[in-house]
């Protein structure tokens, strides 16, 4: 009986125990992330969900900080394609990397209210948003594993940056933003390869639709996340 006692208690314990155990890994950074903003310094931030200015025309739910989170392992090879744009004094600028299925559930709710077209004209002014749905906006991203990476090129020039030309803005739904077009000029399409082979040589695969995607390219399997970015 005793025993059944102690059996019961130490039951019940584990089972109250285990919401608040799934709730912290939630909403706790997991220990193989890091914060490029210090691992890569030179790199300049301007996570666009976490302000108004993106394609939904508001911050985005899991977005609290201008931050950059990524894999220990994503990152590192990021290091390496930053030293490598250092020698052509080259710099990135990041625009999202880690990303909360909160928030991409935010944006699938963004795709169905097929009455807000406040964003239509600036980023996706050719094709319907009841479209958007599949090739731009999936029900769960690679950016939610940390693996996943939206960025681009910047030059110096007599103590300033500037963006390298890609021929297109970040986030603009359509076929002039895939990576090959005809669409833009010889010296766009060529912005456009140098940051792909850049990318390429330090393992990240680029996605054909949107020049500025690119996911790191590891055995290691990544599991979807939900952590806000803060």
């Amino acid at each position: 009986m005793l025993r059944l006692f102690i059996f019961l208690i130490t039951s019940y314990a584990m089972i109250g125990c285990a919401p608040l155990t799934l709730e912290s890994r939630q909403d706790a950074m997991p220990r193989n992330f890091v914060d490029i903003g210090n691992y890569i310094p030179d790199a300049i931030i301007d996570a666009r969900y976490a302000s108004s200015n993106n394609f939904t025309g508001k911050p985005v739910d899991g977005y609290f900080a201008n931050k950059c989170l990524l894999t220990k392992d994503t990152a590192l090879a990021l290091r390496r394609v930053q030293e490598a744009l250092t020698e052509s004094k080259m710099i990135l600028k990041i625009y999202d990397c880690y990303r909360p299925q909160r928030a991409v559930d935010q944006f699938i709710a963004w795709t169905e209210d097929l009455s807000d077209l406040n964003t239509k004209a600036e980023y996706y002014p050719r094709i319907g948003k009841d479209t958007l749905l599949g090739p731009y906006i999936a029900s769960q991203s690679g950016h939610s594993k940390g693996n996943t990476i939206d960025l681009t090129i910047m030059a110096f020039d007599q103590g300033s940056h500037y963006e390298l030309d890609m021929g297109s803005s970040y986030d603009l739904f359509d076929p002039i933003s895939h990576t090959k077009t005809n669409l833009i000029t010889l010296q766009q399409q060529k912005n456009r390869l140098l940051l792909k082979e850049i990318m390429e040589q330090f393992n990240f695969m680029n996605y054909e639709l949107e020049w500025w995607h690119f996911s790191f390219q590891s055995l290691t399997p990544y599991p979807f996340l939900n952590f806000p970015i803060q």
